[in-house]
């Protein structure tokens, strides 16, 4: 199971919609090392000015890494998380997290291409 989702946030949903705040609430607590990387990504990228900050250090056991793959494979996650923080995300390998500005287009696009991706492989990555 991605998500630990409480009896309110359950209901809710069953009601109609669910809020944003709440989701990502739910995100946070149930993935927190997804949760840790990314908000730290994001501190980091306002902090230098820079058009992203990204993540090289692979996650420190494997359900750490299920949850950087769980969190970023969701859609919904993923769009909760980009509007909560206001960045575009981006995922390479098993923890290649980048968070971007915005604005930052073209460096998304470059960080997105299957030029990019190859690079970024190595042997050490292979059963990620």
């Amino acid at each position: 199971m991605s998500l630990t989702v409480s009896n309110d946030l359950l209901d809710q949903a069953r009601a109609g919609e669910v809020d944003d705040a709440a989701f990502v609430a739910c995100v946070r607590d149930s993935l927190p090392y997804a949760w840790s990387v990314i908000s730290g990504l994001v501190d980091e990228r306002a902090r230098t000015g820079a058009e992203f900050a990204d993540n090289t250090v692979p996650p420190p056991d494997e359900a750490a890494r299920g949850q950087l793959l769980r969190c970023l494979a969701s859609d919904s996650m993923r769009g909760a998380l980009e509007r909560h923080f206001g960045v575009k995300l981006a995922f390479q390998n098993c923890h290649r997290v980048a968070v971007f500005d915005p604005s930052a287009a073209k460096a998304h696009a470059e960080f997105v291409t299957a030029r990019s991706q190859i690079l970024n492989q190595s042997p050490e990555l292979v059963d990620c």
